[in-house]
């Protein structure tokens, strides 16, 4: 199958406003969980027996990334309300260092009531944690999707990462509907995320808890984590009536090469948990291949999969390209772009299961996971309607094992 070919709308399924999770439950591993095994059977489940349905020789991969509150609200001298919502950072480039800075920085940014805030400075008086400054707010560039603003303030004490904690929202997805409760800064926040970045949580690691993790543990589960930076592009949908000429949106990657060692010599089955998950490791793999054609310039292109001029190497040989790469080096975090999309057609070369939400029709979610298990996942997906399970970043999740 050609993925470029693929029509989009063959993807589509009815979904009921009410079926989408508007809040989480109260207990998150108390939700739904769907497994569909390798025979193909369905059964319906409970998140918190997770650890006991993950197959023996598993090892688990989470995405750590951690939702910044990214939404800002400044006015204009007029009144005029602008919203800024932080994407990613332009100068300094790389996310730590934008967060610690303490003076200035540069981020690409979506700006709401944009047609108001055509030139001139946005300020706003802070007070956070007995420090008192200004932040200020200029555009410097923008295009037909976003803007470069550069935010500045005037208390060196106070770090980017202070300030946008203390005054920004956290950015809840658009399908929900409803404005950003206080409960979210907490809701929408994975038990494990710790690397400030994303602006949308990856969702499947929403259902863990400290128990479940510990029983996960107690079975001698291994557990790896890696970075994914969710960038907004992820609640696009996609427009064309090709998947072909769909633009995939660039997502930050981080993984550590004790991490990458570790996947080069696993003999165990690769669980990803989330989507964002799935993404990182496929796209590490593909990442050893331009490294073996001396191609890499620091990101995946969309399409590279599926290319024929992909040489297509053991996972443990590309793997082993990137470990040479960090080495000559001298760095022990790799760090990347990815666009890769997995739409069918593709071919899953480190992950052999994901636990992961039900995701929007007409998404390139729906494309990830229908590349996974095939034409099923509309059996699966009807059978999540008909019980009904709840969809979408609050509801329920589902456990694909190959």
């Amino acid at each position: 199958m050609n993925p470029k070919e693929i029509h989009i709308s063959d993807y589509n399924y009815p979904l009921p406003d009410e079926l989408i999770a508007k809040h989480p439950l109260a207990c998150r591993d108390a939700c739904r969980l769907l497994v569909r095994r390798p025979d193909g059977q369905l059964d319906d489940c409970v998140f918190g027996e997770l650890p006991s349905l993950l197959p023996d020789d598993s090892l688990l991969v989470y995405n750590n990334t951690r939702v910044i509150n990214a939404r800002l609200r400044m006015n204009k001298e007029s009144g005029a309300l602008i919203e800024i919502f932080c994407l990613e950072p332009v100068a300094p480039a790389d996310y730590a260092q934008a967060f610690a800075s303490t003076d200035t920085c540069v981020w690409k940014c979506f700006v709401g009531n944009s047609k108001r805030w055509k030139q001139g400075m946005l300020r706003m008086k802070l007070e956070i944690d007995g420090l008192n400054a200004t932040l200020c707010a200029e555009r410097v560039s923008r295009d037909d999707n976003s803007s470069a603003v550069r935010f500045s303030w005037d208390e060196s004490r106070l770090t980017f990462a202070r300030i946008i904690g203390a005054i920004g929202e956290i950015p809840i997805p658009p399908y929900l509907n409803r404005a950003t409760e206080a409960s979210d800064s907490v809701d929408y926040q994975t038990v494990f995320s710790h690397i400030d970045g994303s602006v949308a949580a990856p969702t499947a690691g929403l259902h863990f808890t400290d128990r479940v993790l510990d029983d996960i543990a107690a079975r001698g589960i291994p557990r790896l984590e890696v970075t994914l930076h969710v960038g907004a592009g992820t609640f696009q949908p996609v427009k064309s009536e090709e998947v072909g000429a769909h633009e995939m949106h660039g997502e930050f990657i981080a993984v550590e090469r004790e991490v990458i060692e570790a996947l080069a010599d696993t003999k165990r089955r690769v669980i990803a948990v989330g989507t964002t998950s799935v993404r990182t490791l496929e796209s590490l793999y593909h990442i050893g291949c331009l490294m073996s054609q001396g191609l890499w310039n620091g990101e995946v292109p969309q399409w590279y999969a599926y290319s024929d001029a992909h040489p297509r190497l053991p996972v443990a040989d590309a793997l082993n390209f990137i470990l040479r790469h960090l080495d000559g080096a001298g760095d022990s975090v790799l760090t990347a772009s990815t666009r890769i999309i997995i739409a069918p057609g593709y071919s899953y070369r480190v992950v052999s299961g994901m636990v992961t939400n039900f995701h929007q029709p007409q998404s390139t979610l729906l494309l990830l996971v229908s590349a996974f298990m095939g034409d099923e996942w509309r059996r699966m997906y009807d059978h999540a309607l008909s019980v009904p399970y709840r969809f979408l970043s609050y509801g329920d999740a589902c456990l694909l094992l190959s």
